[in-house]
């Protein structure tokens, strides 16, 4: 089969969510069919990406948004219906060259990443399409107006009610929908929304393993720390919950560990809370720590950051927000809070019992081992796709 693979980010490195997903899932398609992966990009080129992403598919095309045009479609975005992320990435010159693209290629199936990249493939009506939803966007930016400043709430709202209406509209354009989890897909509200198929993301247990390490850290949070749930669960984390910890262990610290820092992320620093920045192998900060925690209050989707240390043989706390996706059980593969004491004593129970540690690390490895599978999951949505293309034939 030959697939036309569309999406709204360079799919390396391999620092934000919808880039590891996009990327292992190219990877895994292309054993099998002729892929040519399309990217949009807003940003530097990191200078081994080509390189990298060309190793996993058969074609690639990078294309380069005008960031001049960007501001100008954010400002007209004001004036329009459409959600303000759809705008910032859809530009009539990429629209020209996609068509080529497509027409030249030929493609038996379009999968097409997110719907702020929909509206390039949603009339092409020639060709069976897939989208991926990912998550439930408009939920996403709903719970993010509490948190924003009062200035901009007014943002926030209108972008929630635009992705709400669009994650609507849109399904009507393609065959095949997809969603990373049963939660997310209950906050798609379309009447139809249970013919979106569920492809769980993996986890790459051949990398992410047990490693001996030296327990520099008693707890530890990875991910990409400008994104506003990742930010707002280390200031909950740092804020709320380790107070309470420190009334029984004074000296409880912390490994902050991921790409591009807030400002708010870097002041949280301290003699017993380290902010690291980007690594080169985010494996030392899951082997260095004796806990994986992730105590999300906002945000959709599967928390990826949970799969890598569940892998790497760590006992893991979370809110019941990340566990929806997650599915593991409390007090067997995870310990689950939802108030700063309950998170708290979740910490300390860990740190007191070893037996504990040890039995919530080997079941939530044994979990991601046997659920979260990413040959498994993208030969799901293979199946699907070429489901579609029989039916055509």
């Amino acid at each position: 089969m030959k697939l036309f693979v569309l999406v709204s980010r360079v799919p390396y490195p391999l620092e934000k969510g919808d880039k590891l997903r996009a990327y292992h899932q190219i990877k895994r398609l292309s054993k099998h069919h002729e892929v040519m992966l399309c990217c949009l990009n807003d940003d530097d080129l990191h200078p081994e990406a080509e390189k990298e992403l060309k190793a996993i598919c058969h074609q690639l095309e990078i294309i380069k948004l005008n960031k001049a045009r960007i501001l100008m479609n954010l400002f007209f975005a004001m004036f329009s219906n459409q959600p303000f992320q759809v705008k910032y990435f859809y530009q009539r010159g990429a629209q020209k060259r996609i068509n080529q693209l497509i027409d030249q290629f030929h493609p038996d199936h379009i999968y097409c990443q997110l719907i702020r990249s929909s509206e390039y493939v949603k009339n092409q009506h020639n060709y069976p399409k897939t989208i991926d939803y990912m998550d439930a966007f408009s939920k996403g930016v709903e719970r993010r107006i509490t948190k924003a400043p009062w200035y901009l709430r007014w943002v926030f709202k209108s972008e929630a009610k635009r992705l709400l209406a669009y994650e609507n509209i849109i399904f009507e354009y393609f065959d095949f929908k997809t969603i990373i989890s049963h939660q997310d897909r209950d906050l798609i509200y379309h009447p139809n929304r249970n013919d979106i198929k569920i492809i769980l993301n993996g986890v790459d247990t051949d990398f992410f393993h047990h490693m001996p390490h030296e327990k520099e850290y008693d707890l530890v949070f990875t991910g990409n720390m400008s994104y506003p749930p990742n930010v707002e669960s280390v200031e909950y984390l740092v804020k709320e919950i380790m107070p309470l910890v420190q009334q029984k262990r004074p000296g409880i610290n912390l490994l902050i560990s991921g790409v591009n820092p807030a400002p708010s992320v870097k002041a949280l620093a301290s003699d017993h809370i380290t902010v690291s920045g980007w690594v080169d192998d985010i494996r030392t900060s899951y082997a260095s720590a004796r806990i994986f925690i992730a105590p999300m209050q906002i945000g959709t989707g599967l928390q990826n950051k949970l799969l890598e240390a569940m892998a790497m043989h760590l006992p893991c706390i979370t809110s019941p927000l990340a566990n929806n996706a997650l599915g593991a059980v409390h007090n067997e593969s995870i310990l689950i809070g939802a108030q700063p004491d309950e998170y708290a004593a979740c910490i300390i129970r860990l740190l007191e019992d070893e037996a504990l540690s040890e039995k919530i690390a080997s079941n939530g490895h044994l979990l991601v081992k046997s659920k979260f599978n990413w040959e498994a999951t993208t030969d799901e949505l293979s199946n699907l796709m070429a489901e579609k293309v029989t039916a055509s034939v």
